[in-house]
């Protein structure tokens, strides 16, 4: 054949292996409200910087009539590419190619990216759009799933992994998307769930749909399985740029600093009156993070689970940071087994990937009652000790009022490795609250006075005094200072800029044992 030959021949292979499933089934995909899988890559990469790989990848199945089915770039689109000018590998399942299913060569081509993400140090992306294990290849497709979490596991903590759900994703190909460091899913198209609602019903007699059973706001209010929900994959495609604009690209670099516009001194007095004077009063803690931040910019992980507790990544002074605070208009700021949960992957991640972290504390306890001591509050509360004491990065605390007993220590005390700790003039920081602290040390007092309900009230006032401020723990050298609340950013930018350089190693071991 001449070159002419075999580049017309070159040509008509890359166009049926672009046309994906063909014109019909793209057509479907279309009026099912999804984009393909490389419209998809297309809007997510920078123009033009996209390379593939593996194009030309088929499968070698031959039962159940597969030996004659042909499978257009084996139902999955695989390569690199920058966002934002950073290199990014990413694989996309084609549901207009045998619905996406994975079989051996499919998960063949999702490993060698993955293998690639990590050799090369960069982000990984994974769309997921499938009708799961590719079932006339049976063992070999179920082998492709454990290869694939074999490699999410290895590759944690090494690079950033993004699953993104914008179709089906069900049985045991939701691991992979679980085992990754971030789930983003799309309103009424996308569905993850191990047993779809068929075998629900017949197993359990219970009646629920795809959507009520893993939707989008299942997964991000009730599960905690998702991170972030978007109406539309455009939406959900901007949020995925912007979450990478935080990370570095592997857990030896950095995160890659913004330019510092928002002035660093810059003082808030709106701040002095956010925490209410009466301290059984809620507020909310985003009124006090954003004037805090660059330019408001925070950016919420998981903003509908757990709400007790708010998680995201910030900047100050142009510096990426990972932002933990307890959210006082919910259970009161309680730490619960979910906000336990959360925060602790949270903490884990950000140390992963050497962003430094503030936590701004406002906690009167762990949440009481039955229900959170069978649920095991104390083996998941303990996961939150463990993740602060474990992380080596910068670790700042402020102090904003509450802070009691356990839950204080556990929201990154100075006992537990905190770098610099703040409070500010109205916190508490105490065994527990003045009420119930009075309560059992002056009990005796209290019973045997001629009025019971004035001496209370004067040893409560006692303690409170005594104890439920920053100063008594300042002059232990628990709280390094004590803040005017409008000064707080100038701080926690100086803060943070004095701990850039540090270095904090730990006893050598193969890993650890989190009470998960």
């Amino acid at each position: 054949m001449s070159i002419d030959e075999l580049l017309a021949d070159l040509a008509a292979r890359r166009q049926e292996v672009t046309a994906g499933g063909g014109p019909g089934r793209v057509k479907k995909q279309h009026e099912s409200g999804k984009l393909t899988a490389r419209e998809r890559i297309d809007r997510i990469m920078d123009p033009g910087s996209f390379v593939e790989i593996g194009a030309f990848v088929t499968h070698r199945a031959t039962d159940f009539d597969m030996a004659g089915t042909r499978a257009p770039g084996e139902g999955v689109v695989t390569g690199y590419g920058t966002v934002d000018g950073r290199l990014v590998y990413i694989f996309a399942q084609d549901f207009t190619v045998i619905g996406g299913t994975l079989g051996e060569m499919h998960a063949a081509k999702i490993c060698r990216v993955m293998d690639l993400a990590v050799r090369n140090g960069a982000p990984l992306i994974g769309i997921n759009d499938s009708g799961g294990a590719r079932i006339q290849e049976g063992v070999d497709a179920l082998n492709g799933y454990g290869e694939i979490f074999k490699r999410n596991t290895h590759a944690s903590g090494v690079v950033p992994q993004i699953s993104v759900i914008m179709g089906p994703c069900a049985g045991g190909a939701v691991y992979s998307p679980a085992l990754t460091d971030f789930v983003f899913m799309v309103e009424k198209t996308s569905q993850m769930f191990i047993t779809g609602p068929q075998v629900i019903k017949s197993v359990t007699g219970e009646d629920v749909s795809p959507e009520v059973l893993g939707g989008a706001r299942t997964h991000n209010t009730t599960s905690g399985v998702a991170h972030f929900r978007a109406a539309s994959e455009d939406e959900c495609i901007a949020q995925i740029k912007k979450l990478l604009s935080y990370l570095p690209g592997n857990n030896l670099e950095d995160p890659p600093l913004a330019p510092a516009t928002d002035p660093i001194g810059r003082v808030e007095e709106g701040l002095r009156q956010v925490v209410p004077a009466d301290p059984n009063k809620p507020y909310d803690v985003h009124d006090v993070i954003l004037p805090v931040v660059d330019d408001a910019s925070f950016f919420e992980v998981q903003a509908g689970w757990a709400r007790n507790m708010v998680i995201g990544f910030a900047r100050l002074g142009g510096r990426a940071v990972g932002i933990l605070a307890n959210q006082a208009r919910h259970l009161a700021g309680c730490l619960d087994i979910n906000a336990s949960d959360k925060a602790s992957r949270f903490v884990r991640f950000c140390d992963c990937f050497n962003i430094p972290l503030v936590t701004f504390v406002d906690v009167p306890g762990y949440l009481p009652g039955t229900d959170q001591e069978y649920g095991g509050i104390i083996r998941h509360g303990a996961k939150l000790l463990y993740a602060y004491s474990e992380a080596t990065v910068p670790k700042i605390s402020i102090v904003l009022r509450k802070a009691y007993g356990g839950a204080y220590l556990a929201m990154c005390s100075r006992s537990l490795g905190a770098d610099i700790a703040f409070a500010w003039p109205m916190a508490e920081i105490a065994v527990m609250g003045p009420d119930g602290a009075a309560n059992i040390v002056f009990r005796k007092e209290i019973e045997e006075a001629e009025n019971p309900v004035e001496v209370r009230r004067q040893k409560i006032e006692d303690y409170r005094n005594l104890f439920a401020n920053p100063y008594r723990a300042a002059s232990r050298g628990f709280i390094d200072d004590v803040l005017d609340p409008a000064e707080t950013r100038p701080h926690l930018t100086a803060a943070l800029e004095s701990l850039v350089n540090k270095r904090e190693t730990r006893p050598g071991k193969k890993h650890g044992n989190i009470p998960v």
